[in-house]
């Protein structure tokens, strides 16, 4: 489990838990928090709750939604009306409603304005960060009584910019946004390739936004196997399969 020290507050808990500690076996070893994989879904509720408890919440608490890559950022009044939700990002200000948000190499961010007790989770992969999710998460959050210069941002493990390698094509939409996104992108070993900054294009981001405080854990999951699930590992290696990280954020 890891935690950002500047979004500790007593009001609120968060967690980026890593791939240890839980119940799931071979390629989900150990703990798997994602129902979208071929797992065990005993297991996988099992590890869910172990993780809950980790951060002295019950398995309830935890309400996650279905990821599509979206810019979609939903307000949650509880984690009992909406038991299935298509977005990307998440924003309460309920007590004991934890924000989940499920990766494999994509960004999650976690927010939180302790002082107006407001809360959001972003599941930030390049499409999402691309689209807005990030920008569409923070509008929830001052929608909802944050104050914009209040909030903390803080950024869980993702892909690294020295493992992520993308084709000729992937930066056109970036460029097209603002040639400034050139910098994220650097001359791969393979011709016509790049490797992407994916954490230092989440960071632009976020300032951009007006976001003054955030902070990242800096870890890769591609490059840690025994600690992180990695989509982009599991293809290199040829499996069938992946696991899912938890990272989650509630008010007290």
């Amino acid at each position: 489990m890891l935690q950002i020290n500047e979004l500790h507050d007593a009001s609120i808990v968060h967690a980026f838990f890593t791939r240890c500690g839980g119940y799931s076996k071979g390629g989900y070893k150990s703990l798997n928090c994602g129902y979208g994989s071929k797992d065990d879904k005993l297991l996988v509720s099992k590890n869910r709750a172990e993780a809950m408890q980790s951060i002295g919440l019950s398995a309830e608490a935890l309400l996650t939604c279905h990821q599509h890559h979206s810019n979609s950022a939903v307000v949650i009044k509880d984690n009992k009306s909406s038991p299935y939700l298509v977005a990307d990002g998440m924003v309460t200000t309920s007590p004991g409603v934890a924000l989940g948000i499920l990766t494999a190499d994509c960004g999650p961010v976690l927010f939180a304005d302790c002082k107006s007790r407001v809360i959001g989770a972003a599941h930030a992969g390049w499409r999402g960060a691309l689209g807005g999710i990030l920008e569409n998460t923070i509008q929830a959050m001052t929608g909802s009584g944050a104050n914009i210069k209040n909030i903390v941002a803080a950024i869980g493990p993702l892909i690294g910019p020295d493992s992520y390698e993308v084709g000729p094509e992937f930066p056109a939409p970036f460029i097209k946004q603002t040639t400034a996104n050139a910098i994220f992108f650097k001359a791969s070993s393979r011709k016509n390739h790049f490797m992407f900054d994916l954490p230092g294009y989440i960071e632009s981001r976020l300032a951009a936004a007006g976001i003054t405080r955030f902070y990242s854990v800096n870890r890769d999951t591609y490059a840690e196997h025994e600690t992180f699930f990695s989509y982009r590992r599991s293809c290199h290696q040829k499996e069938s399969d992946y696991g899912r990280l938890l990272s989650a954020i509630a008010i007290r």
